[in-house]
């Protein structure tokens, strides 16, 4: 929101000293974010008047066309005789009142005004544009006599020659920038931050909407509002006898640009201007144009509408539109409608209906994303518009065209209002003293209420009534905040809570940190993603279509139309890190993430004990804010939630250890995506499965199954390898890129609680080497795991260290498998015959559960 200082002090009496700068600084003190002030015309020098053109002769012969014109001035250049000017703009005509800059100026930017020689002549100063003095858009290509937005100046001719342009055009003023948040939407009106001015202040208020408003009668324009719920309020008022030849006065199409909106026409620019006014937004409709009586009602799925940019819409059963005897004419709170559009190129429309409405947030909000459609009125809408404030705004519209344009307010006042009552609270009048830990007072609390609109009765219980304007102020907390923020947030004490002792991280975090710690001493690099996905990235990476990864929670209101759903797996997002770094140059990439996916709650199928596809849409309950939730309201907002498991994942690409002085470096590869597995399961002391497997983004042929044990069960719970060369391609990734996901809270599930430190033996080890010669398709997993169980509790470690096949040597279809057994005993140094015992028993174990066999 863009508030000019010079308008702000029409309903605020601030100190002529104040600035913009002083102004921002109150009011951040109250809690606006004021986030610029600009300093129009602060680089601005005259001479700058108005003058009127006497004569343009054409010069010829230079590739575009040069007017050489003589311009009255008066005795604004010293001497009374006409200005020779250059000048290669068209828009103007002999007997025209321009705005010219005389030698000696300044013009916006440090341009510098003097006399000089172009094409031929000399010109004594310029004929200047609305874009030269820094005004932006001047108007419609009708706009006095011709002047369009990028053209010269056109004034209308009852402006004396001579006159100062400067303080005629309004070009020196100080505009605040204001980020109005989505709670705060009155302010997004000079009436509300007028009305935050004067309490930071502490002056009296000018209200622009207390006007005199006639009481509505059965003459006014017939209006039906078929859908109260979406339109509570609706006001219409005529005025008739419009000349269509008025155009905006200067001091008007000024306040608009400054504002940051751009003039058109007259009755357009008065509805743009209550509206920046007062905060209501308002249309006017060409009566000529509408047929038979308003409506508001929703739309029928289809219809469609063009709207004032000109795009014909289809429309959703959802929306809120105006209809006349012919269908919809505007989008209800979003735009009106082409047909029914007040015209200002053929100067016809004599007569306008003007339009006053309240419509329902939500209803305006979902319209306008729906149709991508964000305009001035649905953005004052969806943040709350005053419902009292229709009536006023109309009435100051109907003055406005009247007094601007010649007309006349027909008798005839039109409001269809839905029965609604003031919102009223009841708190405790030390309430924001508690909240904020410090000592208001009654009296205190009671005059800033009062001081934002509120009516305020009892004592130690306090009835507030909320004001029309504030539908933000909904719970008791509101109104404390509203206290506290008023007082300041500077004079909050700071006060460091006291947390019991004894308690710390839960044995979750610590574990979170713990695995943060060891991949990145192992080196891999964090990054952190957003959890939106796109439904299209899981046909990317080969999901199949009954993959429980595919269903997906959906946000309501997305930040993107594009990501709409939340995440069931991390590699999405690692591998847009991983392609964004790659694409940027760093093409040796270890990358890590550890965080939440979501899955649908789903209902259970009676008597089966089977998940039904339906998703469970369980409605959150809306916890109190006066006290801590009980038990079971938190047990009831938990299973509202998606199952939110915490999942690791890696991906790697490039070289895994460089190539230097010291020694030849290799590329990753899928084993060492699985080590990062196993990582993972030592810093939560499981025992981590591994074996062949095949899912989705993996290299069918490369791609490791990891498992663990919960509760006796054996529970998949992750892939590591090499993604699949197809999903490389797909997603632009670099070739052999390697991947690992598993669910972190099954991991620890499985795990033995507490990682206890290795005991360290003051014994020497005893180291056996043992070659089994197997059947290829005998997995080296289950070969370890049969010498681990056979050698028995001396067992220290067991390193498989050489895979070895030859046909010739072994047979075909054979391999052979090398181990290095470790063997130690806590209390003595074992003898050769008890660690070759420990291995022959590792090896008939081997034997006898995998056929192996010792290899010659």
């Amino acid at each position: 929101m863009r508030v000019p200082l010079s308008w702000l002090r029409e309903y605020v009496d601030l100190p002529a000293t104040e600035t913009g700068r002083d102004v921002q600084e109150k009011l951040i003190s109250v809690g606006l974010e004021v986030e610029t002030v600009e300093q129009l015309g602060a680089d601005l020098k005259g001479p700058l008047v108005v003058g009127q053109v006497l004569t343009i002769e054409e010069l010829e012969g230079f590739k575009k066309p040069i007017r050489f014109c003589t311009v009255d001035v008066g005795q604004a250049n010293g001497t009374g005789e006409p200005q020779e000017i250059v000048c290669g703009a068209r828009n103007f005509a002999v007997g025209d009142k321009v705005v010219v800059v005389l030698p000696g100026a300044v013009l916006p930017g440090g341009f510098a005004i003097a006399a000089r020689k172009t094409y031929g002549k000399v010109s004594h100063g310029m004929i200047c544009s609305s874009d030269e003095l820094g005004m932006g858009d001047w108007g419609s290509p009708r706009t006095e006599s011709g002047g369009g937005s990028k053209g010269i100046i056109v004034l209308p001719p009852e402006h004396e020659v001579g006159t100062d342009a400067i303080e005629l055009l309004q070009l020196v003023d100080e505009v605040l920038d204001i980020a109005v948040t989505p709670d705060r939407g009155y302010c997004l009106s000079l009436r509300g931050v007028a009305r935050e001015t004067a309490i930071a202040y502490g002056l009296p208020l000018r209200d622009p909407a207390l006007l005199d408003v006639p009481a509505p009668n059965a003459f006014g324009y017939p209006v039906k509002v078929a859908d109260p719920f979406g339109c509570d309020r609706f006001t219409a008022r005529t005025v008739t006898g419009l000349d269509p030849e008025a155009r905006s006065p200067i001091w008007l199409k000024r306040r608009l640009q400054k504002a940051g909106m751009r003039p058109i026409s007259l009755a357009v620019d008065v509805t743009n201007y209550v509206m920046l006014e007062l905060g209501q937004p308002l249309h006017a409709y060409d009566r000529s144009r509408v047929q038979g009586t308003i409506g508001v009602r929703r739309a029928a799925a289809g219809e469609q509408l063009t709207t004032l940019d000109g795009i014909t819409r289809t429309l959703d059963a959802q929306d809120l539109v105006i209809t006349d005897d012919r269908g919809p004419i505007g989008l209800a709170g979003v735009m009106g409608g082409a047909h029914t559009e007040i015209d200002d190129t053929d100067g016809t429309t004599t007569e306008v209906v003007v339009e006053a409405a309240h419509f329902d947030a939500v209803s305006i909000a979902r319209t306008a994303r729906r149709h991508k459609l964000s305009s001035e009125a649905s953005r004052r809408f969806e943040r709350g518009v005053d419902p009292q404030a229709a009536s006023a705004a109309a009435q100051r519209t109907v003055d406005l065209l009247v007094l601007l344009a010649g007309g006349t307010a027909d008798a005839g006042v039109t409001e269809v209002i839905a029965p609604s009552a003031p919102r009223t609270l009841t708190i405790p009048a030390d309430h924001p003293d508690r909240v904020a830990g410090v000592d208001y007072g009654r009296e205190t609390v009671v005059r800033r209420l009062q001081e934002i609109g509120c009516d305020v009765y009892g004592q130690d219980e306090l009835i507030v009534t909320v004001p029309s304007w504030r539908p933000d102020l909904t719970d008791p907390n509101d109104l404390a905040e509203e206290v506290i923020r008023l007082e300041g947030y500077e004079n909050l004490p700071s006060t460091l809570p006291k947390p019991p002792a004894g308690l710390g991280l839960t044995e979750r975090q610590r574990l979170h940190r713990r695995i943060g710690r060891a991949l990145a001493g192992a080196g891999y690099v964090e990054a952190l993603n957003y959890p939106f996905i796109g439904e299209q990235i899981l046909d990317q990476l080969n999901l199949a279509a009954d993959d429980p990864n595919r269903r997906v929670v959906t946000l309501v209101n997305p930040l993107s139309d594009e990501e709409p759903a939340l995440r069931t797996t991390l590699l999405p997002g690692l591998l847009g890190a991983l392609r964004r770094n790659d694409g940027r140059g760093s093409h040796d990439l270890a990358l890590f993430e550890t965080g939440l996916v979501f899955h649908p709650r789903a209902h259970g199928v009676a008597g089966t004990g089977e998940a039904s596809p339906r998703e469970e849409r369980t409605t959150a309950v809306r916890l109190p804010v006066d006290r801590r939730p009980t038990d079971e309201e938190i047990a009831s907002l938990t299973e509202a939630l998606p199952e939110q498991p915490r999942h690791a994942a890696v991906v790697l690409a490039g070289a895994r250890e460089q190539t230097g002085w010291w020694g030849k470096g290799r590329p990753a590869d899928w084993a060492d995506a699985v080590e990062a597995a196993r990582l993972l399961a030592r810093e939560t002391g499981t025992e981590l499965i591994v074996r062949k497997g095949q899912y989705g983004p993996w290299h069918p042929g490369r791609c490791a199954e990891l498992a663990v044990v919960v509760d006796g069960a054996e529970r998949v719970i992750g892939y590591a390898g090499e993604l699949h060369p197809g999903v490389l391609k797909t997603l632009g990734l670099p070739a052999r890129s390697c991947a690992m996901e598993l669910d972190l809270d099954a991991l620890e599930r499985a795990g033995a609680g507490l990682v206890t430190s290795p005991r360290i033996s003051t014994f020497p080890v005893a180291t056996q080497d043992v070659a089994l010669v197997v059947d290829e398709g005998v997995p080296s997993a289950d070969v370890e795991a049969a010498l681990r169980q056979g050698a028995g509790e001396l067992l220290e470690s067991i390193r498989l260290f050489d895979v070895y096949e030859n046909a010739e040597q072994l047979g075909a279809g054979r391999k052979s498998l090398a181990f290095a057994l470790r063997f130690r005993a806590a209390d003595r140094t074992l003898t050769v015959d008890e660690a070759s015992a420990a291995r022959d028993a590792a090896v008939a174990l081997a034997g006898e559960h995998t056929g192996a066999v010792l290899r010659a």
